[in-house]
């Protein structure tokens, strides 16, 4: 299935206003000298129910993945990794096609299976997570 090149370029001006984004938090909380931790309240899922919701670890897992430290981040939240290598293909293959005006059409395009993966590692971190806790 091929992807129409609006979707390419909604995802495109997304992800840049995405770094914008990441990039001014990243500023502001190493200015202030605070950590990404701090500002987190516990899980409510977790505290209600305790089992750890899809989403536990993400928090630890993007910190890491700013540290550095890409296994911690991992083992926190596969997602994180995941979305860092996908988006950073997808941002640096299309800003290569564009600088070339394409004449190297190597721009990765959108497709739905990429959500349906990220749906299914989050799935599987889930369940993984919680049986470890039986």
């Amino acid at each position: 299935m091929k992807t129409d090149r609006q979707t390419d370029r909604i995802c495109y001006l997304a992800g840049w206003c995405i770094l914008a984004f990441i990039s001014l938090i990243a500023i502001l909380l190493k200015t202030a000298g605070v950590s990404l931790t701090d500002w987190i309240r516990p899980c409510m899922f977790h505290r209600v129910t305790g089992f750890f919701c899809p989403g536990c670890g993400g928090t630890r897992a993007v910190a890491a993945f700013f540290q550095g430290d890409w296994l911690s981040s991992f083992l926190y939240h596969p997602i994180v990794c995941y979305t860092a290598v996908v988006g950073g293909c997808f941002m640096i293959s299309q800003t290569v096609e564009k600088l070339s005006n394409g004449k190297l059409p190597v721009g990765m395009h959108y497709r739905s299976c990429y959500l349906w993966i990220a749906l299914v590692i989050t799935l599987l971190h889930f369940a993984v997570s919680n049986i470890s806790l039986l």
